[in-house]
């Protein structure tokens, strides 16, 4: 029982950052709540392996794990991240967390071409549920020339698959990357640090390519100005410690106390618990189609961990 209530406190702390990244982003910009971000969980990690290792930096390893962890972060945080928040703009976080439902079938696809892992029967019905919950959920009836219509801005929904396409790739690419780490470091350390310093690459990967993104796209002043917004650093803490640190560090824990497969369910019931306070927070209706569609993709979701 201690893994599933950790689970469904994990699918609560997602649904707080997700929250949390809506509204920090509409306030303070898709890049500049990014870079606060990822420079406040360099510093948290600097502290947490301080206080766990006496050591600030996380373990050595090859450079073949650095490479594929800041490739990772590439594609998982600056693209991935950047396209998601600035969907949470447009589409708000109800809906962007239901297109994250994508994420699994990204994943398997991947590692499909990648790893060698076959597609089962069970993965292509779970891809088609899930499809399917989207759909009912964004779709709606078209003019007298079209049978059907998108409900939502078509470039929201492109930045959301984008999103959720980017976190599916960089698992994959994180999986392979701690391999290599786990394999090549110079020191033993406790196993669940491991993701943790692997993930300390990834952000250094997430500051620099938001850095860089800022300097041509809108210069620093933004960000400055974000040290005197209170609201708006408040925010860019608790969407750092609800996501990479809390939502993380118990999203490890709940696999140890329970299978997997529950686990994994158990925590992707983000874009159903979402719901009413998007409503409460930001007006966003709630509609028997949102809500069966949302059912239906996080049963499509599970399907990839129960069978």
């Amino acid at each position: 029982m201690t893994g599933e209530l950790i689970s469904i406190g994990v699918a609560f702390s997602w649904t707080a950052t997700a929250l949390l990244s809506e509204y920090g982003s509409k306030r303070m910009g898709n890049l500049t709540l990014n870079v606060l971000r990822m420079g406040f969980a360099l510093l948290f990690s600097l502290v947490l392996f301080w206080a766990m290792t006496g050591n600030p930096l996380p373990a050595s390893a090859s450079s073949e794990a650095y490479g594929w962890m800041l490739l990772s972060g590439l594609v998982g945080y600056v693209i991935g991240d950047y396209c998601l928040f600035q969907c949470y703009i447009i589409i708000g976080s109800k809906f962007g967390q239901l297109f994250m439902t994508l994420a699994p079938i990204t994943a398997a696809i991947m590692a499909w071409f990648t790893l060698g892992q076959s597609l089962q029967p069970s993965a292509i019905v779970a891809m088609a549920v899930t499809l399917l919950g989207i759909g009912i959920t964004i779709l709606g009836r078209g003019d007298g020339h079209h049978r059907l219509s998108l409900k939502l801005p078509l470039n929201g929904v492109l930045f959301a698959v984008g999103a959720a396409v980017c976190q599916g790739v960089g698992l994959v690419l994180s999986k392979i990357g701690m391999d290599h780490y786990e394999a090549s470091m110079t020191a033993p350390a406790a196993p669940w640090l491991l993701p943790f310093f692997a993930n300390f690459f990834r952000c250094v990967a997430g500051i620099v390519g938001f850095a860089v993104m800022m300097h041509f796209k809108e210069t620093f002043a933004p960000l400055r100005r974000s040290v005197h917004d209170r609201k708006g650093m408040t925010a860019a803490v608790a969407t750092t410690i609800f996501g990479p640190f809390v939502g993380v560090g118990c999203s490890l824990m709940a696999v140890q106390y329970t299978a997997a497969g529950i686990a994994s369910t158990l925590m992707a019931l983000t874009p159903i618990i979402i719901i009413l306070p998007a409503r409460w927070l930001f007006g966003q209706p709630i509609t028997l189609k949102s809500v069966m569609g949302a059912i239906i993709s996080v049963v499509g979701v599970s399907l990839f961990f129960l069978f």
